[in-house]
């Protein structure tokens, strides 16, 4: 592998960790920054992502150097609380439905109080009913802002709540206290409702913890036993019947029926299954009852590791996210300065001094980022939780927004583009090859005693031959594979070599052992019919002897050209297959499936440097494959997507997207969702910026009233949030 894929793949191997941490009511992200800059300068700590308004830590570590439990305990030096262990999601999702309905009794409580002050003041009513209506309003208003600013006063940063209650407290010092109320009120009415978009955005995401039942119906002696599905071991078995949520994955033993998977892997048909079948824990039974021998344990099954990878997402800030909280803290600095300057000049000039402070605060509001602040997560949020829906899970905020940015997409053959369920077509005995193969049985039966331990796709469809025709296998031993070639194992003293072509010239390396030449040849034949296809040869002191060849075939998968299509549609410029395959039989498939560009007879570190070579020319590259071999090449690009990452370990922990189905059709969706939330992304920036932009233009040209402005700086924000909130139903 190059340098450059080495270090992609190491940043990939590093530990990750998410820890739930107690959310705080103010809006600024300044002090999660400053613990972001004490966690990333830490030794060991390659990244952090740390939001109060998410309530989430996410760090990136090498394990070797520090300890989830010490970044825990640094968190927690900081007066920040974590989340217990056993809180569960769904207890956190509870604290914050009843944070949101007492959120809404403050606002309620500030607009009732604003109402008494303004009321009592118009009518000329008693002085102390109008003081203590406005108290109120100042007290449950400025509260939230109030805890978020002292909070992030002690990590030594400055944020927008400090902006909001300095203004507010401004406008009340020169005799103005409606317009204060009026702040406060809106000021949280909009971060309540703020709170209300994001936490949709994560109840969505967190409707998955729904999908996994409590308990199983073991059967245990031959009776049915609920037990909870903590306490269900691998190779129990239990039972569904129709209308039933699967708790587990497993293998179906007995039964037949048709399963909904759309919640797990998106597909829009119920799946037929029957004995032999793979189901995946959280999807429905609908029609049959089922016995379902348990192939994972609660903790690693694919429900459970989707939940556990889409809280990790959700931690994740985007790029644009992460540059706007970054630079927070020093536009509420600069804030602060325009806001003394709007006084000291005026002042020095010899202006009045209650027209010149009302004004100056009115610049506060009106400068303040908080649209800025919540335009992004807003967005990213609702996008990940948009294609968690359809099966497409996102491991980062930043991933959403890369995939806006692909211009050249790579695909794995098998398994990706092709249906993956290969077949073994010819199984053909060499002529003069002895007694040792006397027969397409016996041929067959050598070579699957020695890929019997092999998980690569010509593997397995050589030992399903085998037991189709109940052929007695042999045990070998000291099997090992050459990645990308073939492989070896000793069967009844001999060693028996099972390759392709590369594996012959290379490993094998005898052009004058008996048969090699004409193994080649034939080889060549058979590729040229569109196969893929491997030489059996025996090595003993006499040397090495050609006893047959394989041949296979694999379908292109339907939709396959259509998906292609679509991307080319979508302006992605150049469409590649890197595969290990014979050439012949991937331009074969590449020419069905409307590829631009074949690379074929790759290794794994070959597709790599493809990868690279793809990236140095058209920029952001996306590597589409099975999770498996194409791991390095996952890593490498710009973007990794995972096909079918339901039962693939591999995939989980490599690609930057996974596909929960093989619906190559959500290709073209990840691309267009990214673009999607780009556009999202840069119309609300432009709404916030250019509401900033005119109201300060205007306060420094002609001067506007702070109810005004007030209204243009909370309608900006509460604006980019339903914008954002739009996402959530995108398909």
């Amino acid at each position: 592998m190059t340098e450059s894929g080495l270090a992609s793949a190491d940043r990939k191997r590093r530990s990750t960790c998410t820890l739930s941490i107690e959310r705080r009511g103010g809006r600024g992200e300044a002090g999660a920054v400053a613990i972001e800059r004490l966690l990333e300068n830490t030794p060991g700590v390659d990244d952090a992502a740390v939001s109060f308004r998410l309530g989430s830590v996410h760090v990136t570590y090498d394990p070797d150097s520090i300890a989830e439990a010490d970044l825990e305990r640094l968190v927690r030096e900081h007066s920040v609380r974590v989340r217990d262990e056993d809180e569960s999601p769904a207890e956190e999702g509870h604290v914050t439905g009843t944070e949101l309905r007492r959120e809404a009794v403050f606002v309620g409580l500030t607009l009732l109080g604003m109402a008494t002050g303004l009321a009592t003041g118009y009518l000329d009513g008693p002085p102390l009913v109008r003081w203590v209506g406005y108290g109120v309003a100042y007290g449950f208003g400025g509260w939230y802002g109030l805890v978020g600013a002292v909070e992030t006063l002690r990590h030594r940063a400055v944020d927008i709540d400090l902006l909001m209650i300095v203004a507010a407290l401004g406008a009340l010092s020169i005799g103005a206290p409606f317009e204060g109320a009026m702040l406060l009120f809106l000021f949280s009415l909009s971060n309540t409702l703020q709170h209300y978009a994001i936490g949709r955005s994560r109840r969505a995401i967190r409707s998955l913890i729904e999908m996994r039942p409590e308990s199983a119906q073991v059967l245990r002696e031959g009776e049915e036993v609920t037990v909870p599905i903590d306490e269900v071991a691998v190779g129990d078995v239990f039972v569904v019947r129709p209308g039933d949520r699967i708790p587990l994955d497993g293998v179906v033993e007995s039964g037949e029926s048709a399963v909904d998977q759309a919640s797990l892997t998106g597909e829009s048909m119920p799946v037929s299954k029957a004995p032999g079948d793979e189901v995946f824990g959280g999807t429905i039974n609908e029609s049959g009852s089922l016995e379902i021998a348990v192939t994972r344990e609660a903790h690693e099954s694919a429900i459970t590791r989707l939940i556990h990878m889409v809280e990790r997402a959700q931690s994740e800030k985007a790029p644009t996210q992460r540059l706007i909280d970054r630079l927070e803290q020093p536009y509420v600095l600069g804030v602060f300065g325009l806001t003394i300057a709007a006084i000291a000049v005026p002042l020095a000039l010899g202006g009045p001094f209650t027209s010149t402070f009302y004004r100056a605060m009115t610049l506060m509001v009106a400068a303040s980022p908080c649209a800025v602040i919540i335009s992004t997560p807003a967005a990213v949020l609702s996008a990940i939780a948009s294609g968690g829906r359809q099966g497409v899970l996102f491991k980062g905020g930043g991933h959403v927004e890369t995939a806006a940015t692909v211009d050249a997409v790579a695909f794995d053959k098998t398994g990706t583009l092709t249906q993956g369920n290969t077949q073994l077509t010819d199984v053909i005995p060499r002529d003069g090859a002895g007694d040792v193969v006397s027969s397409e049985d016996a041929l067959l039966a050598l070579a699957a005693a020695v890929q019997a331990r092999s998980e690569h796709h010509l593997a397995r469809a050589t030992v399903a031959a085998a037991a189709e025709r109940s052929l007695s296998v042999a045990d070998a031993e000291g099997f090992q594979a050459v990645a990308g070639k073939g492989v070896r194992a000793t069967v009844d003293g001999a060693t028996v070599h099972i390759g392709n072509r590369s594996y012959v010239e290379t490993v094998v390396a005898t052009p004058s052992g008996d048969g090699v030449e004409e193994g080649l040849s034939r080889l060549e034949s058979l590729e040229a019919e569109g196969k893929t296809s491997v030489v059996v040869a025996r090595e003993t002191d006499a040397g090495v002897s050609v006893l047959g060849w394989l041949a296979f075939t694999d379908a292109l998968r339907p939709g396959a050209a259509e998906m292609v299509a679509e991307l080319r549609a979508l302006g992605v410029e150049q469409i590649v297959m890197v595969t290990g395959d014979n050439e012949r039989v991937a331009k074969r498939i590449a020419a069905a499936a409307g590829i631009d560009e074949v690379q074929a007879e790759l290794l794994p570190e070959q597709k790599v440097e493809t990868v690279e070579r793809l990236e140095s020319r058209y920029g952001s590259v996306a590597m589409v494959g099975d999770g498996v071999n194409d791991a390095p090449a996952l890593a490498t690009a710009s973007l990794g997507v995972a096909m079918g990452g339901a039962g693939t370990d591999v995939a989980l922990e490599t690609a930057d997207v996974v596909l929960m189905g093989d619906d190559l059709a959500k290709i073209p969706y990840v691309l267009r969702l990214g673009r999607r939330t780009r556009r999202t992304l840069t119309v609300n920036l432009a709404i916030a910026f250019g509401a900033i932009a005119l109201m300060v233009g205007t306060i420094l040209l002609r001067g506007i009233p702070l109810p005004l402005a007030v209204i243009g700086h909370e309608g900006s924000t509460v604006l980019v949030s339903l914008n954002g909130l739009r996402l959530l139903s995108y398909r």
